[in-house]
């Protein structure tokens, strides 16, 4: 009775002790929850100010501006990038099919926002190759669709005679222009190039759109999955297709736009086909440039640590043959393609087109992806080089402000250039008071200095497009190197590359993205497995296949299974671990029940002296069958399993009750806490862990010792 009252006793303690313990919860949990509210939800100056800051970095850092250390670096980066800025956007306005003036405001407008909410100091953000191209792509497209046909002179001819539903298409001229109403916003008649403005608008919006979305929701992590092998293969692909529409530029042939998949094969095909058509003034020209932007560059290269700032030897280039196109008249004469009229001013904000913006929802995504990715990942480059941090989300808000606010003023998408940080970050650069400069000299050249290249020759802005994706394409010499350190991520290039190649830049990231997950599944689906040898003289485990002279323990396997075990990996740890130590349990246990009725049966023949049949004794089959292997015990070196799901749970407790049944004892080794919690919840050591200690051990090594004195005491008590 007393013992009766004891039990009730302890019970009532252990009750009101779980039940102080589940109010002390509570009001922690409470107390929390008020402490957040009262942190996030409440009002004061500082905090008024610390938002504002961290939305503007520049109201932090202008303030503290060292006005006598960094201004003259500043400015020397802000002048050159300008330098740069000027024959990219004349350049870049190729790739994108658009005017020359909508790549000017794109660097204008990207260089102040960027100043106002960035946080890097050295990257420069503005009109990019890849970017142009996508730019470009979908604008072609959508003058395909709304029935314009662009040749290499950018001339319009009708392909629609009439549609109703959308357009209204005036009769005027109709052989050489055709105008359309854009319903939604911009409900005003559109030629050629008022509606190629429209796309990249409407395009470019979608993409700030998401940018700012990807800020709010923090959805940075989009970027992880683009791997740096993907972005490698991805750049190169692309930059195969831009110096493959460069080409007909750089030899004067005058050849449509391809589209769709193997536009870059049918291109090539049309160059050949028309090779004969070669304007000799385009190929002497470029046979002239080219040498010396490579030259230029490779030597700026390899003296930068003597230079203080790079050459500029586009602007040169740009400056000098637009003086000789235009006064020897190179256009009239020889007929060499010119870049034509570059409109200057600015045009009044106009709102995208509500219209075309379902149109080019999805486009956006690639854009926005991609954009953010290189701008962070160039953004951590240089801040881990100067010894400075990065707000990868404010990094995302001002990419997208700069693409949502340039989309009202008739330019396109932005993303930080790798051409021009370079440029600032050699010249000196220490803030982004540098993009202001640079804005400022973009303004002057928007205002009154674009006319001046009105000769300017095609080839010229070709072979400066095609120099500077140089680095991408040097991305060949790389590869054996990749190969010897991965061969997966190698394959990963290759496939992306060759995607977006031959078939189209967005599908072949998105074919790129998709083999490189698969990649990563079927490394967990098949990964390494290893059966583990003790190194000389001390107390640690190795695969023996990688290592030479480790002791293998007579009557113990220790297995180790280098990836998580779930659901869909679940069969290949199952045959490994069968395959690795020899033995199957199932088979051995059909083989004793096969051996064990053999043995009944033989009992049954025998009868007694009285004429009857013996009775049926009990079998136990480990006493009838002798074992075929030489081992007691199977270690799972659990150290590189990250987690556990349901079916890896239950397939560990298979493997613990099917080599049990055949006498043969199962350990664990070197768990992460995840996974004991997951064997916990799935009760692999029975109910409230009973059976813990004698399953789970904190080292290989320790498991060994558990395993060899467990035998060992078995063996004396037997004998």
């Amino acid at each position: 009775m007393e013992s009766e009252a004891q039990l009730t006793k302890m019970d009532l303690n252990l009750e009101s002790q779980l039940q102080i313990e589940r109010t002390v919860k509570k009001v922690d949990t409470k107390k929390a929850i008020k402490r957040y509210l009262q942190k996030n939800c409440s009002c004061s100056f500082n905090k008024l100010k610390n938002l504002i800051t961290g939305f503007f970095p520049v109201l932090y850092w202008l303030p503290r501006y060292n006005l006598k250390e960094w201004i003259l670096g500043d400015t020397i980066s802000g002048l050159l990038v300008a330098v740069v800025i000027v024959p990219q956007s004349i350049a870049y306005a190729l790739l994108a099919g658009l005017e020359t003036s909508s790549s000017l405001y794109a660097s204008f407008f990207s260089c102040i926002i960027y100043f106002l909410m960035g946080t890097s100091r050295h990257i420069s953000v503005g009109i990019f190759s890849l970017i142009c191209l996508l730019v470009g792509q979908v604008v072609d497209r959508e003058l395909l669709l709304a029935g314009f046909e662009v040749d290499e002179d950018s001339q319009v001819t009708p392909l629609m005679t009439n549609n109703a539903n959308n357009w209204n298409i005036s009769s005027e001229n109709t052989s050489m222009r055709m105008n359309v109403t854009i319903p939604g916003l911009l409900n005003i008649e559109c030629d050629r190039k008022c509606y190629a403005v429209s796309v990249s608008a409407a395009l470019t919006f979608m993409c700030g759109v998401y940018q700012l979305l990807m800020a709010i929701f923090h959805l940075g992590f989009v970027s992880k999955y683009l791997s740096e092998p993907l972005l490698d293969g991805f750049a190169t692909g692309a930059s195969i297709t831009i110096v493959t529409m460069q080409v007909k530029y750089l030899i004067g042939v005058k050849l449509p736009r391809s589209h769709g998949p193997g536009s870059v094969v049918v291109t090539w095909i049309n160059i050949f086909k028309n090779i004969h058509k070669t304007n000799f003034c385009d190929l002497i020209t470029t046979a002239i440039c080219l040498p010396l932007l490579i030259a230029s560059k490779e030597l700026g290269e390899r003296y930068k640590d003597k230079l203080k700032f790079p050459f500029p030897m586009e602007l040169t280039l740009v400056v000098v043959a637009t003086m000789i196109s235009h006064f020897v008249n190179l256009n009239e004469i020889y007929g060499s393609s010119i870049t034509g009229p570059i409109p200057t001013g600015f045009l009044p904000p106009t709102a995208p087109s509500l219209y075309l913006l379902p149109r080019v929802a999805i486009d956006a995504i690639t854009l926005a992806i991609i954009s953010f990715a290189f701008t962070i990942s160039l953004s951590e480059l240089f801040a881990k080089k100067h010894g400075y941090t990065i707000q990868a989300n404010q990094e995302t808000y001002a990419l997208g402000f700069c693409n949502l606010i340039q989309s009202f003023f008739h330019s396109y998408a932005s993303s930080a250039t790798l051409v021009k940080t370079l440029v600032k970050d050699s010249s000196g650069c220490q803030t982004q008071l540098s993009s202001l400069v640079s804005a400022v000299l973009v303004l002057m050249l928007l205002l009154f200095l674009a006319p001046v290249f009105y000769s300017l020759q095609k080839c010229v802005l070709a072979s400066i497009i095609i120099v500077s994706l140089r680095g991408a394409l040097m991305k060949f010499r790389d590869l054996p190197k990749l190969w010897k350190m991965s061969k997966i991520d190698t394959m990963v290039w290759w496939v992306t590359m060759l995607s977006v190649t031959l078939i189209s830049t967005e599908l072949g990231l998105f074919t790129g993205v998709t083999f490189s997950i698969l990649c990563v599944i079927v490394r967990t689906q098949v990964p390494r497995t290893a059966l583990l040898g003790r190194m000389q003289d001390s107390t640690l485990y190795e695969d023996q296949a990688e290592y030479n002279n480790l002791l293998s323990l007579p009557q113990i396997k220790i297995f180790r299974f280098e990836a998580a075990l779930y659901y869909a990996n679940k069969d290949y740890f199952m045959s490994s671990l069968m395959r690795k130590v020899g033995l199957n349990p199932i088979l051995e246990m059909a083989k004793q029940k096969k051996a064990a009725n053999k043995q009944i049966e033989k009992k049954k023949v025998g009868k007694t002296f009285n004429g009857n049949i013996n009775q049926e004794q009990p079998v136990v089959l480990k006493e009838l069958i002798p074992k075929l292997y030489n081992f007691h015990t199977i270690i799972l070196d659990c150290s590189t399993i990250q987690f556990l799901d349901t079916v890896g749970i239950n397939t560990m407790k298979t493997v613990l009750k099917d080599y049990d049944e055949i006498g043969i004892r199962v350990l664990l080794a070197n768990c992460n806490p995840s996974v004991i919690d997951s064997l916990n919840r799935g009760e692999y050591f029975g109910e409230n862990c009973k059976e813990m200690n004698t399953l789970l051990f904190y080292s290989v090594h320790t498991a060994v010792q558990y395993a060899e004195a467990k035998q060992s005491a078995l063996g004396n008590s037997s004998v």
